[in-house]
């Protein structure tokens, strides 16, 4: 097999340069994500060196796509969905009248057709489903408000955009300002049809889907093959995915979100969602490096004037539009901002209309490479933006109190703020898994004041549900750590498998308290060597207390006092001893 195999190459270069860049990034205090969209540039077309497949990034991309929008289904409901019905559909119906008049403008400013404009305008309505989530994800506002919502905004855009792309071949001609009008009765049977298929994928989702994928995995899960269940769980994202696409003509997100949301019913969800987690999040990085590899730099001197224009449609028309509608359906300002904020970008549908749009030459390639570098300015800014929300009450409180350092309202923050917990003297239990479920037992029964610090979303809901305190978050995460109020805590019970990520809680924990009582759970003695490093008081390999337990049984069921177990053809073995 040839060394500079497409696929290999664009893989180990893309993933090793996100990599490279996105801790350059952070470093730096920005969001890594800006550097995956930097290793994309560098491996386009538009560099010298190295130059990356882009048909084969462009699927990679597809497939943390489909993740993304799997592991997003397994977090929502259809009651959630239809909660938010009443707001995202005229929400995005009115970021799409904003921006089509604005890109017909551009494109008269142009030269272009009119249906050129319409096309290029209908471009930038359209938000990158990708950016979107991982900025909700990051934020935590998933499972708020103002997540549901956003997401609800962006199914009824994929539905619209399905739509899109069925009758703009047949409105070809008339886009192009070359041909008659599509027969009323051809147009009318292509709306139809596109509307019949997608309500039967959601038909057969709903009676199907929710009986044959539980089923599946509840199989799969008596079988004891943990191998075997994340690769069912893959191929349930991937293949309902692809079914979606090749039956019913929906997107591939769209059909993978509805796989998840289906699955979301079943109480394996949570392992679902664990077993995908480590495959979407680096495909979801090879997303930003395909996009990345679009951008020619030649068009911010070629084309200055137009390229403005655009991100004035992409980051503010559109903003102020998604604004009014959200302001208009009586919800705060800061809940307004942020929806409208983290909407302000367009990502891979844009790149497939546009590509449509110049295959039937509707669409100038000027126009289509105004879209790419849109979305990637858009992209660039959006989560500075992000950042943006969060210090602008801080500015505003400073100025009005005259401090330079005032802390701004948390219900005015883009992020969710945790609250600090009001426990003094508890436990503090990072992780409810299969270990951590015991010790919490164990300390409700003790009657003893703790709090549990749990990432998965459904799993804390359900202590929530139980009475039990319970921060969502990584245990890693600065703010987290913050809001257990470890300098009042007692002792902190780190329960996850995840040595990494208990190592940083620990460290965190130990310069919050430096008497504190820490407790740590070990695979290994470089584990244990790693936790200790960093401030535990004590660890637990799990290997080593089982093998004890075993010596013990062996010692009071097996061996008598003085006597010696034999091997066949070896010599007598010692009495065993701890």
């Amino acid at each position: 097999m040839p060394h500079s195999a497409p696929l290999i190459s664009t893989l180990a270069v893309g993933l090793v340069l996100a990599f490279g860049f996105g801790l350059v990034a952070q470093r730096l205090k920005l969001p890594p994500l800006i550097g995956y969209l930097i290793a994309g540039i560098a491996i386009g077309p538009f560099t010298p060196g190295f130059v990356a497949d882009q048909s084969v990034a462009n699927q990679l991309a597809e497939i943390g796509v489909i993740l993304l929008m799997f592991g997003v289904g397994l977090h929502f409901s259809l009651e959630d969905l239809l909660s938010v019905r009443a707001i995202a559909v005229p929400g995005a119906l009115a970021q799409g009248l904003v921006a089509t008049p604005l890109g017909m403008a551009v494109g008269w400013w142009q030269g272009w057709t009119p249906g050129a404009g319409i096309v290029f305008g209908i471009a930038l309505s359209i938000a990158s489903t990708v950016v979107l989530l991982r900025l909700l994800q990051e934020r935590r506002l998933l499972d708020t408000e103002r997540g549901r919502i956003t997401v609800g905004w962006l199914v009824v855009q994929d539905l619209g955009m399905v739509l899109v792309l069925v009758l703009l071949p047949a409105l070809a001609g008339v886009l192009r300002g070359t041909g008659d009008g599509p027969d009323p009765s051809q147009l009318l049977e292509a709306i139809t049809l596109t509307l019949g298929k997608v309500a039967a994928f959601v038909v057969v989702m709903l009676l199907v889907g929710r009986k044959v994928i539980p089923l599946i995995l509840h199989y799969v899960a008596h079988t004891g093959s943990r191998e075997l269940f994340r690769l069912a769980v893959l191929s349930i994202a991937l293949g309902f995915a692809y079914l979606a696409t090749e039956l019913f003509g929906v997107s591939l997100a769209l059909g993978a979100f509805f796989a998840g949301m289906i699955l979301s019913e079943s109480r394996l969800s949570q392992q679902a969602a664990t077993e995908s987690l480590p495959l979407r999040d680096a495909f979801a990085v090879l997303f930003f490096v395909s996009v990345g590899m679009l951008f020619d730099p030649r068009i911010l001197i070629e084309a200055p004037g137009a390229l403005f224009a655009t991100i004035f449609i992409i980051l503010i028309a559109k903003s102020a539009a998604a604004y009014l509608v959200v302001r208009l359906f009586g919800h705060q300002a800061p809940t307004a901002l942020t929806i409208s904020v983290s909407l302000a970008q367009i990502g891979e549908f844009s790149f497939i209309l546009a590509g449509l749009g110049v295959s039937l030459a509707i669409l100038p390639s000027d126009a289509r490479d105004l879209i790419l570098a849109g979305a990637i300015i858009s992209i660039l800014l959006n989560p500075l933006l992000m950042e943006l929300i969060d210090r602008l009450p801080l500015w505003r409180a400073a100025a009005e109190a005259g401090d330079v350092e005032p802390g701004p309202p948390p219900e005015a923050r883009g992020r969710e703020p945790i609250p600090t917990t009001r426990l003094t003297d508890h436990v503090v239990l990072v992780g409810h898994g299969r270990v951590g479920s015991v010790v919490s037992e164990a300390l409700r029964e003790a009657k003893l004041p703790y709090l549990v610090i749990e990432s998965d979303q459904d799993a804390a809901a359900e202590l929530r549900q139980q009475s039990i305190e319970t921060i969502t978050g990584n245990a890693a995460d600065p703010e987290v750590v913050r809001s257990a109020n470890l300098g009042a805590a007692s002792c902190l019970l780190v329960a996850i498998p995840d040595a990494f990520e208990g190592g940083q809680a620990v460290m965190q924990a130990r310069k919050a308290n430096p008497d504190l009582l820490i407790i740590a759970r070990a695979h290994s003695e470089e584990e244990v060597l790693h936790l200790k490093k960093h401030g535990a008081t004590t660890v637990i390999m799990g290997e080593l207390e089982i093998a004890k337990a075993m010596i013990e049984d062996v010692r009071n069921a097996v061996l008598a006092p003085g006597k010696a177990v034999k091997a066949s053809g070896a010599p007598a073995a010692p009495v065993l001893t701890e």
